[in-house]
């Protein structure tokens, strides 16, 4: 019975295009719709359901991590008609499920709207390229399609490194190797390490969560490759700080330097529910390390980040806020979506007040740039001190 049921979900997610599958003792199960949470209409599920759900599509494996850790973590895929990512954890006592929907078709970069450039940039030889952005704001899906833009066009080995496996990649003009943590290797750094010595071009990180991994990505990207991996940060600016703090002090002005020289691009992104139909669209910040932004992490001024991205639109780059107000300004997505996902609420909210009042704010992004200078001005004048 668990089979059916499980199966009838799977296939109601897949025709209903959600995203997410929750399955929780004391609710029906509940489908994640253009992010949104909506319950089915039918039975409360039962400790013994969703018990029974667990096994009839765990592995043995995952099932034994889970008895000993409380949790684990798998991918599957459900006949030839998609694949999952399952979240398999304890709450409350009870065995919950969390399934996310990975789409069998690889989107183009026309059709996920990437900037254009970034085409350019997987054709590099060398650098570090970053993906940031919230859990469930599509960085997987921004890299496959990047990944398999590589794999169609370009002659090169590429190695993932994932936890788990989410999109697969068959070979074509490329040579694809897809390793999964837990599976094929016992961590990231471990993988890291050993991938090295595969005669790889490229390297996708499927996360930079530790110290040693962030090491071993940059070390990849300086010794002549080029290396994909995503953070859970929210602007470039964020990115780079984040990645610095993570050293130790005495170590953080060398892995400026290394920052400098490896970093090529940092896209942080959002998703955000397409006003009046179903689907979500997704908003960019995007920097392109140029020689005058290296100078800025390598001499620890990264407050001036904001401001080169502004002053960069003719090299594609653009800001988070910038995109979502042209969203919000083309009727695509709601203002109140917009104003959860921007980075500086407040400056949005006086922005779509004077839009409402006919004034069509003119100018750059919310008279930030103004209150970046000043700030930058105040840093300058307190480091001449």
């Amino acid at each position: 019975m668990a089979t059916v049921h499980i199966d009838r979900l799977l296939e109601t997610c897949i025709r209903l295009d959600a995203s997410d599958i929750h399955l929780h003792v004391g609710r029906p199960p509940v489908l994640r719709l253009s992010g949104r949470l909506r319950s089915l209409e039918t039975k409360v599920l039962e400790p013994e359901d969703t018990v029974a759900l667990m096994k009839s599509i765990t592995p043995e494996r995952n099932q034994q991590e889970f008895q000993e850790e409380g949790g684990t973590d798998f991918g599957f895929a459900f006949g030839d008609k998609g694949r999952f990512r399952v979240a398999v954890f304890r709450a409350k006592g009870n065995v919950s499920i969390v399934l996310r929907l990975i789409p069998s078709r690889i989107l183009t970069f026309e059709e996920i709207g990437l900037p254009p450039i970034v085409k350019a940039l997987c054709r590099r030889p060398r650098g570090l390229f970053l993906v940031t952005g919230p859990t469930g704001s599509g960085k997987t899906t921004t890299l496959a399609t990047m990944l398999d833009y590589i794999n169609r066009n370009f002659d090169r080995h590429i190695i993932t490194i994932e936890d788990p496996i989410e999109y697969y990649h068959p070979h074509h003009k490329s040579v694809f190797t897809q390793r999964e943590v837990g599976v094929d290797v016992p961590s990231f750094a471990e993988a890291l390490r050993r991938a090295l010595r595969q005669d790889p071009d490229v390297i996708l990180v499927g996360e930079m969560r530790d110290l040693e991994t962030m090491e071993s990505a940059i070390r990849a990207a300086e010794t002549g490759h080029l290396v994909f991996a995503t953070l859970h940060t929210t602007g470039a600016q964020g990115t780079i700080n984040r990645i610095i703090d993570a050293f130790p002090v005495a170590q953080q002005e060398q892995i400026r330097v290394q920052l400098s020289t490896t970093l090529i691009a940092v896209l942080s992104q959002v998703l955000l529910p397409r006003m009046g139909t179903s689907g979500r669209l997704a908003a960019y910040e995007f920097l392109l390390t140029t020689p005058a932004i290296c100078n800025l992490i390598r001499e620890n001024k990264t407050y001036r980040i904001d401001s080169s991205i502004q002053t960069g639109k003719k090299f594609g780059m653009q800001l988070l806020d910038e995109h979502l107000w042209r969203l919000y300004d083309q009727g695509l997505v709601a203002g109140e979506e917009c104003l959860e996902k921007a980075r500086f609420p407040a400056e949005f909210q006086a922005k779509m007040d004077a839009k409402a009042r006919g004034q069509a704010g003119a100018g750059g992004l919310m008279a930030k740039p103004d209150q970046l200078a000043d700030q930058q001005q105040k840093e300058d004048e307190d480091e001449k001190k």
